[in-house]
């Protein structure tokens, strides 16, 4: 990250862009500058209450009450990170904990000090050696929708047994 001085080129205590909240975004290139990608972090100290939406990848080490609408972002919660609310994401990483419902159309990954308690709704799900976790777990996805197809023809058998008699 370069940063960027004010007119005063002596002095070096007059940068701009020094973070001085917990709450920031950073900008981080992928790909040799290919893609940009932006990231948001909320600090420790912070304690949100209420509905929190964003259409940027979000790491949560504060606190969060109420509900987390990222649907095509991935949130991270950190080891720090203390979440009692609905969630919605693309992916949801656990390195903390998280009381309420997840609901992600990747995945879900609980990391082996994280703790969910409530349900997960989601494709793909990972639960690490250590982790802890209770509730249910729905997996969406292809091998559900497969699953599905192959239990509702029920003429089949009909069929068949028409064409013994």
């Amino acid at each position: 990250m370069m940063w960027k001085r004010d007119n005063q080129q002596d002095s070096p205590s007059t940068t701009t862009n020094t973070p001085t909240t917990s709450v920031s975004t950073a900008t981080e290139r992928l790909d040799r500058g290919s893609d940009v990608k932006t990231l948001a972090n909320i600090g420790k100290s912070v304690i949100i209450k209420g509905e929190l939406n964003g259409s940027e990848d979000l790491t949560v080490e504060g606190q969060v009450e109420g509900k987390i609408d990222l649907r095509d972002h991935v949130l991270t919660i950190g080891p720090n990170g203390r979440i009692q609310a609905q969630v919605f994401a693309r992916a949801v990483v656990v390195h903390g904990q998280v009381v309420g419902n997840i609901t992600a159309t990747e995945r879900v990954t609980i990391r082996e000090n994280g703790s969910v308690e409530g349900d997960v709704q989601a494709p793909r799900f990972a639960i690490a050696e250590g982790a802890k976790f209770r509730g249910k777990v729905d997996m969406q996805g292809e091998a559900a929708s497969f699953g599905k197809a192959k239990a509702n023809p029920k003429s089949e058998p009909a069929i068949g047994k028409s064409a013994e008699a």
